[in-house]
């Protein structure tokens, strides 16, 4: 049981709108709730325990669990189960073959860091001027590179214990629909295979053929809820926490 939370803050009571909505949904559950700031976790401030809920930035959760002694669950931005939704090629790199390919005229490919040490955002990369946006990346580091597709609008579909709970739109035409139908058989296909956890979101988007594409997936411990219901996402939240904690509920 979920018998406290603690939330992470900017400072001086500041937080981001998710954050927010996490926090004032507890309270209403009578959850008693704690804000933090990053400095404070690092500096093992906290008294974390697996019945505390901890909502914070995907470093800081790492954090967490690292204190926690529990393994941080492996990332999978594109779980091989779903491959027939990513209507584009995507391939595994480095950064010193994404330059090689770049100086060499090799045409424009999407790139960005493998794992969860985000060196850079992803970038369409065509030129060598691009290639500012991995100063500092070392050559060796792993990449998900992917063939360039013009995306119409994007889409985030909530998924807990299986069910879709929520989509929203985040970027591009809202008035340009994914397709749910292909959402739900995505969810499905996920859900019986070895992939699939307790509480995730999948983007999907229109590419410019109309088809719906897959653009990732996301591990439910900490994303943006881009104003999913807050007692939706507090849910969803508190699911992917008992999940990888091994709280015995996963209702507080």
């Amino acid at each position: 049981m979920i018998n406290k939370a603690f939330i992470e803050e900017r400072g001086n009571r500041r937080m981001e709108p998710e954050m927010q909505d996490v926090y004032e949904e507890l309270r209403q559950r009578n959850v008693p709730v704690e804000l933090f700031t990053q400095k404070r976790i690092l500096r093992r401030q906290l008294s974390l325990a697996r019945d505390t809920l901890v909502v914070g930035y995907v470093q800081t959760m790492l954090t967490t669990f690292q204190q926690l002694g529990i393994q941080a669950p492996p990332t999978n931005d594109y779980p091989s189960v779903l491959q027939p939704f990513f209507h584009r090629r995507i391939w595994e790199s480095t950064v010193a073959t994404l330059i090689s390919s770049i100086y060499d005229g090799n045409g424009a490919v999407f790139a960005k860091p493998k794992g969860r040490k985000k060196r850079f955002t992803g970038h369409v990369f065509r030129y060598p001027d691009d290639l500012r946006f991995i100063e500092g990346a070392s050559t060796s580091t792993p990449l998900f590179c992917a063939e360039v597709v013009e995306w119409l609008s994007e889409y985030r579909v909530y998924v807990i214990q299986g069910s879709v709970v929520g989509i929203k739109h985040y970027e591009g035409d809202p008035a340009i629909m994914i397709d749910e139908q292909v959402a739900t058989e995505a969810v499905r296909l996920l859900e019986q295979s070895t992939e699939t956890t307790a509480a995730y979101a999948l983007d999907f988007g229109v590419i410019g053929s109309g088809l719906t594409a897959l653009i990732g997936w996301n591990d439910g411990y900490s994303l943006g809820s881009y104003e999913l219901d807050r007692s939706v996402y507090t849910d969803l939240l508190i699911t992917r926490w008992c999940e990888i904690t091994g709280c015995e509920t996963l209702n507080p």
